[in-house]
């Protein structure tokens, strides 16, 4: 018997012994594509029938498995996360399988070896930690400080999502380093794999309603996507939970089923055996501050307050993401657009139903083309929004107008608002070593101080009292740790990716070619006429992943083959538009025959406070081209 109820074709089978077929995808609980039928064929060796939920009719028996990669089947082989990873950590080679290789990303590991040597590859491991909103306990800080130097490379690595990074684990160490950050108040958990990675917020400690808003919600969203089957723990500290109490809320919305969102009964009931297509990022932010480059996310969600300043809820923006391939024009760096505004208690049960969509909807076959934001670009956005309310259970209200964007470093001293300061240090490209490092361990140990990393790979000292403001200046200066006003311009908004020698993606430098390239571009400056205080956003990545962001810059660099780079333009100061190829295969050693008479045109040729992105945007690539191939040099003033 069956009984149709509700709208969307939905059929419920009552009576029946039911035959199902093998796994054809991610159909959490019953519900059926828009448009679809449930579609119930006899089998003729019995009296019970088969069901598939299909959006188009098809044939029972000749149905095709639908096409998955190689990932997806050691996904759904894991055991949820645990197998073969569990095995390969006891044996006694220095490496891990394939297999193993893709699980352990999933609890916050990449394998890699030193490309500089030759010979027999000497493998280690990269960790990087999960510190929504950047926050790190003074405990956790103290305790990734001593590991880098007991079982690392003797340093830190700031990213650019609030997280550190420390490489040079060994295979025999993994656990017992694993299991420290787990004792001190940190995870690696979800840190990198198909899954939601560090969740971003504006890091600025202020006291003002809308920043500590945003940064409880960040908390919650990174605590409702949290993996929950208990591998991460079974394979680190033995199976022992080491894990704070949720918020009710969060609880309450994963738990939630009202609307198809869930596997019941499964131990990870948001994402299943197979977990997300791919990587998913999220950012939370307040109005005017683009510390965290909000539309280069999966998801990003900006606090909307009322005018005293009270939270009311948020608008989202969805379908950002910077990774892409050289030469394939199919896949593509992309801005979040506006998805709509939901009241401040609906945001968990918005941002699961948009997890959701993704993980129902997201290409799995090829993983060139599994981020949301090809999904959103090839549904358009209506579309999207639609199959994401069914799962949300409401209609988005229209986005809320919102200021202008800023971009906001926190460099330097500030009042938090409860009579304690912060301070912002710059850190060149996120590289936590030697004195710096000393100094750093120093501070924080004596003060008792917890920090916040920011998404521009700079470190924030919190709540301290304004008497130590003189003694703990004293210590920075004395490490080379310099107020902001004492550092180039062109270092306090540059980032760079780590690459060579130990990213097995690197094509070129990144993190060790900035420093000299930013030498050249300010010696350049000065052969223009450019003045000291002018600045353009750099960023240098070592392949077209894009982890520094490269394609929001005003200049990127992006490794396109050995010493030598892909040039992007036209990115603007505050992070909101898309920077395009200028160029291609440009030797390091060419830069200033591409850069000079770029930036010589841009000193007398631009607007009255054109930035360097605009004013390339204007002038158009067939113009500053055909200025790049006549260029003889500045002419004599």
């Amino acid at each position: 018997m069956a009984t149709s109820v509700g709208a969307g074709n939905i059929t419920v089978l009552k009576d029946l012994k039911l035959q199902f077929q093998r796994f054809h995808g991610l159909r959490s609980c019953g519900l059926v594509p828009s448009g679809g039928t449930v579609h119930v064929f006899p089998v003729s060796s019995s009296n019970s029938s088969r069901v598939t939920a299909v959006s188009t009719p098809v044939k029972p028996d000749s149905s095709p498995e639908t096409k998955r990669s190689k990932v997806e089947i050691i996904k759904e082989k894991s055991n949820f996360l645990r197998y073969p990873l569990n095995e390969e950590l006891l044996t006694e080679a220095s490496n891990i399988n394939e297999d193993a290789i893709q699980l352990i990303k999933f609890h916050g590991s990449y394998q890699q070896y030193n490309r500089d040597e030759r010979g027999p590859k000497s493998y280690s491991f990269m960790l990087r930690t999960k510190n929504p909103c950047g926050k790190v306990p003074n405990k956790l800080y103290l305790a990734m400080d001593d590991l880098a130097d007991q079982f690392g490379i003797g340093t830190l690595r700031l990213t650019t999502r609030q997280t550190f990074q420390l490489h040079g684990v060994l295979k025999k160490n993994l656990k017992t380093v694993l299991s420290t950050v787990i004792r001190n108040m940190g995870s690696t958990l979800g840190a990198c794999g198909d899954l939601n990675r560090n969740v971003l917020a504006a890091a600025a400690p202020f006291t003002r309603k809308d920043y500590v808003f945003a940064q409880q919600t960040a908390d919650n969203i990174a605590a409702l996507l949290t993996p929950q089957s208990g591998a991460y723990y079974d394979l680190w500290v033995d199976g022992e939970k080491i894990m704070s109490a949720e918020p009710p809320e969060v609880v309450k919305a994963r738990n939630d089923n009202s609307h198809g969102t869930n596997f019941p009964d499964s131990p990870e009931p948001i994402y299943g055996t197979q977990f997300l297509p791919r990587k998913f990022k999220v950012a939370v932010t307040v109005p005017t501050d683009n510390s965290v480059d909000i539309l280069t996310n999966d998801v990003g969600i900006v606090v909307v307050t009322d005018a005293d300043g009270e939270p009311q809820g948020f608008n989202i923006y969805v379908g950002g993401g910077m990774g892409r391939t050289h030469r394939v024009e199919t896949t593509f760096a992309r801005l979040g657009e506006p998805l709509g505004y939901v009241p401040k208690e609906d945001i968990l049960y918005a941002v699961k139903a948009i997890v959701v969509t993704q993980r129902e909807n997201g290409r799995r076959d090829d993983r060139k083309y599994s981020r949301m934001k090809y999904l959103v670009s090839s549904w358009g956005i209506e579309k999207f929004r639609s199959v994401v309310e069914q799962y949300y259970g409401k209609k988005f209200e229209p986005s809320r107008e919102l200021p202008e964007w800023e971009f906001k470093s926190y460099l330097g001293w500030h009042e938090q608002g409860d009579g304690n300061l912060f301070c912002g240090i710059h850190v060149d490209n996120g590289r936590v070593a030697g004195a710096k490092k000393k100094a750093l361990r120093e501070i924080i140990e004596k003060y008792s101080l917890n920090v916040c990393l920011t998404p521009n790979q700079n470190i924030i000292l919190c709540n301290i009292d304004p008497s130590w403001r003189h003694p703990i200046s004293t210590v920075l200066a004395q490490a080379g740790l310099l107020d902001p006003s004492y550092v180039d311009p062109l270092n306090l908004t540059a980032m760079a990716c780590p690459a060579f020698p130990l990213c097995p993606l690197a094509i070129t430098e990144a993190e060790r070619g900035i420093p000299d390239i930013l030498k050249r571009v300010r010696a350049i400056f000065d052969k223009v006429g450019l003045e000291y205080d002018e600045s353009v956003v750099i960023r240098v990545t070592g392949c077209p992943n894009g982890c520094a962001r490269p394609y929001m810059a005003e200049l990127g660099l992006v490794g396109d083959g050995p010493n030598s780079y892909q040039i992007w333009l036209g990115g603007s100061p505050n992070q909101t538009s898309l920077a395009q190829t200028f160029m291609n295969k440009v030797k390091v050693q060419n830069l200033e025959k591409v850069l000079e008479p770029l930036f010589y045109n841009w000193k007398y040729e631009r607007k009255a406070n054109e930035s360097f992105g605009e004013f390339a945007t204007r002038m158009g690539f067939e113009k500053l081209k055909e200025i790049v191939d006549k260029w003889e040099g500045p002419v004599a003033v």
